[in-house]
Order: C-alpha cells, then sequence, then structure tokens
C-alpha cells in the first residue's frame, strides 16, 4: 500500500513554505508544496494558504524537523 501525503503545516504566503520544503530536503524528507499557485496569483483568505505535505511515515518527524527551538512539548 502506498503511503499517502498529508498536510502538515499552512503557510502564508509561497516563499516560507518553500524554505520548510527545502529544509526537510536537508533531512532527506520530500516535501511538496500545494496552493503556491493560486496564493501568488490571489492574495485573498478565501483562495487559501500554501499547504507543505509529506508522507505521512515521515509526518511526525518533519513536523519535529520545523518546529523551532525551544517550543518543543515536555
Amino acid at each position: 500500500m502506498a503511503d499517502k501525503l498529508v498536510t502538515i503545516k499552512q503557510f502564508a504566503n509561497y516563499i516560507e513554505a518553500e524554505l520548510a520544503k527545502q529544509q526537510l530536503a536537508d533531512f532527506g524528507i520530500e516535501a511538496v508544496v500545494t496552493g503556491a499557485n493560486a496564493a501568488n496569483v490571489y492574495s485573498i483568505p478565501a483562495m487559501g494558504r500554501p499547504s507543505l505535505c509529506v508522507r505521512q511515515s515521515q509526518a511526525e518527524k518533519a513536523l519535529e524537523i520545523l518546529e523551532p527551538p525551544g517550543e518543543q512539548e515536555d
């Protein structure tokens, strides 16, 4: 069975989403930014925001990588 893609985070703009995607790539996690084109063309909230998607099996690790230092849960 294929590992499905899950959305792990939404961003205010596509640049932030692409930076997060590259950060994950540095750790060997493939990610996909969705909704970036619509967010670039239409800067209205109704169009949604760019989302970062990863394989479900890598979602937990990806969230740990993207979590800013000092904000880890106890």
